[in-house]
């Protein structure tokens, strides 16, 4: 499975400890686009940059490959999307993950894409 930005953000928060649970059940990647969304937030504190920190050296990290770089590409040509997120799904869809996201209304669109959001089962 490949995490969202916003899977990571909600996770690091006190009231998510299922959604930190249902991460911990499961062998999740991140993208170099969530590394970047998530530790580069200009409000972010010092503790919840820490605990991220530790997060991404812990978790496995998929690359922007030049099959992800296509996807997005593709993605975006087909319709309106914020760049991070076309490089997100190009990501899951490349590395064929299911993309655990909050954000599931937004990506139904593509085809080829599995998308989970556990928050609608966790709360």
């Amino acid at each position: 499975m490949l995490l969202d930005s916003n899977i990571i953000i909600y996770a690091a928060q006190p009231e998510h400890a299922a959604l930190r649970q249902f991460i911990a059940t499961h062998t999740p990647a991140a993208s170099a686009i969530s590394q970047i969304e998530v530790l580069g937030y200009h409000k972010l504190s010092e503790e919840d940059r820490q605990v991220l920190e530790q997060f991404f050296r812990t978790v496995a990290k998929l690359p922007l490959s030049e099959t992800v770089v296509q996807w997005a590409i593709k993605l975006r040509q087909r319709r309106k999307m914020t760049l991070g997120d076309s490089i997100v799904a190009g990501t899951a869809i490349a590395y064929e993950r299911t993309l655990v996201t909050r954000n599931t209304d937004d990506l139904r669109w593509i085809e080829e894409i599995k998308l989970l959001n556990p928050l609608a089962e966790h709360g």
